[in-house]
């Protein structure tokens, strides 16, 4: 049992930076899509409208990324100690 905690432990630790890689990824891309559909806005009220919406996608992301990126190294470092054996059982 100890062998799959140390072994969870790399895993766990992998998991954080890649996930806090494809949350900005997966940020840039919403936000880049919001700017390509006010290029897109015909007359101006869908300008007004887009541009409100990439408020809206800016914000909504942005505290996505706050209260995740913290957990998320919480993730890398209860993986590191489960790899160092921290949370063996003798």
């Amino acid at each position: 049992m100890n062998q799959i905690r140390r072994i969870l432990g790399i895993v766990w630790a992998i998991l954080g930076p890649l996930a806090i890689y494809l949350m900005f990824n997966q940020a840039v891309s919403k936000v880049v899509a919001a700017n390509s559909k006010i290029a897109a806005a015909v007359d101006e009220a869908a300008k007004v409208t887009a541009e409100a919406a990439k408020l809206n996608i800016q914000m909504q992301w942005g505290i996505i990324i706050l209260i995740f990126v913290p957990i998320a190294f919480g993730l890398m470092i209860f993986g590191y100690y489960s790899f160092r054996g921290e949370y063996d059982r003798t």
